[in-house]
């Protein structure tokens, strides 16, 4: 069985976008016969060596601290890193090194191949430098965003074969030079085991939240995620009172928290139609369909930026997966996941008037609600379910053992 061991950043028991992607490909690798194993950086971990199993997935831990200024601080800590992987590479023997961005992973798992002769596959979720500037921790051309671009490049260049999550990401890297055929593209995907069977509306929860009127059921819309600027979160609760003025019984559900938080509930309890705006703050994990279940459209207005024109988010397909109507803001990032008209609307980013007339024309558009809703389902199916993602990952781990180095992998596994 080929044994396959993947170097992250973070895993479970975190919740976020990160760690449900990684569950998603460990499982769907498990499911198609492959021997899987994780170990996580030392940002996240007390100890060094433990190994912890959640939901059927064993994680090490690489532990200790590295100190410093920025910048050797970041160079030490990919040393720790590559200290705890060899920990595990020593004991386990894989056959492949997959290690996942950001960018200190996969140069710390780089030194690791190289020592022991392991093809290494480097995945790129986003560029860190664009999440870093993207999250407010980060100046986009400053020095720190040069050189972690260049650092990336290096380990692209070095990894033996590279994977990312949407055409936005391998575009640019084939600006950079590295060959087209190096690159294979594994989109973003939902568990359909997790994600297809819709809870029915919650008509306490509906009427706590006061989104039930003398007409019956409120139209909903809902963003649940984090809370960070380029979500444009404050793009939408500026287009709702345009969207009031021609819905008047529409409300807003706001599920999540992050940088943004106090701000974006500041501008809402000023907005003229505060009362149609709800936040209710962080929910655990397993009540998040229940949230989903109040709404009828999920709105996704994110900023136009690099990072949004890059990279494609996971909560629009999660939508979809869930039968809810979807409408985004017109970025590179969302125009690889949504189809406008058929699968969803899209509008033009940073613009809130634009943003209320298409929320509106959607929600005065109730008979093509089915149309939308079985368009999106098959967009997910057929596109995004990882059960049929997963299976591109075996093409390339056996491209990159020839034939006279399967036996001698086979013998060290």
């Amino acid at each position: 069985m080929t044994r396959i061991l993947h170097v992250l950043d973070h895993s479970l028991p975190i919740h976020s976008g990160y760690t449900f992607r990684t569950r998603a490909i460990l499982k769907a690798q498990q499911a198609l016969g492959l021997d899987v194993r994780a170990v996580t950086g030392p940002r996240y971990n007390e100890g060094d060596g433990v190994v912890e199993e959640h939901d059927g997935l064993l994680f090490h831990r690489a532990g200790g601290k590295a100190s410093g200024p920025p910048g050797l601080r970041e160079w030490r800590e990919i040393g720790v890193f590559a200290a705890g992987i060899d920990k595990v590479v020593a004991q386990w023997r894989p056959d492949v090194i997959h290690a996942h961005s950001p960018v200190l992973c996969g140069q710390a798992a780089l030194r690791v191949a190289r020592r022991y002769g392991i093809p290494l596959v480097y995945e790129i979720r986003a560029f860190w430098e664009d999440a870093a500037v993207g999250n407010g921790t980060g100046t986009e051309n400053s020095l720190k965003y040069r050189l972690t671009r260049l650092l990336e490049t290096h380990v692209v260049r070095k990894a033996d074969a590279v994977v990312t999550i949407c055409e936005g990401l391998r575009a640019d890297l084939a600006t950079r030079g590295i060959p087209e055929s190096k690159i294979t593209v594994t989109p973003n995907g939902v568990d359909l085991a997790l994600f297809g069977a819709p809870l029915p509306r919650d008509a306490a929860l509906a009427a706590q939240l006061g989104f039930v009127d003398a007409d019956g059921p409120c139209p909903v819309i809902g963003f649940i995620g984090s809370f960070y600027d380029y979500e444009g979160l404050d793009v939408l609760i500026a287009a709702m009172p345009a969207l009031i003025a021609r819905q008047p019984r529409a409300r807003l559900l706001m599920v999540g928290g992050g940088p943004k938080e106090d701000a974006l509930r500041a501008q809402a309890a000023a907005s003229p139609v505060a009362a149609a705006i709800r936040f209710v703050g962080r929910v655990p994990h397993h009540e998040v369909d229940r949230y989903y279940a109040l709404c009828d459209v999920m709105a996704y207005p994110r900023k136009k930026s690099r990072l949004t024109d890059l990279v494609t988010p996971l909560k629009p397909l999660e939508a979809m997966a869930q039968g809810k109507l979807v409408a985004a803001s017109d970025v590179g990032g969302h125009r690889e996941l949504i189809t406008d008209g058929l699968t969803g609307v899209l509008f033009a980013p940073d613009d809130p008037a634009a943003c209320a007339e298409s929320l509106a024309r959607l929600l005065e558009s109730r008979a093509q609600w089915p149309a939308y809703r079985d368009a999106g389902r098959k967009h997910v199916e057929n596109g995004h379910d990882w059960a049929h993602n997963a299976r591109r990952y075996p093409v390339v781990y056996q491209m990159l053992a020839a034939p006279a180095d399967q036996g001698q992998l086979g013998a060290a596994a």
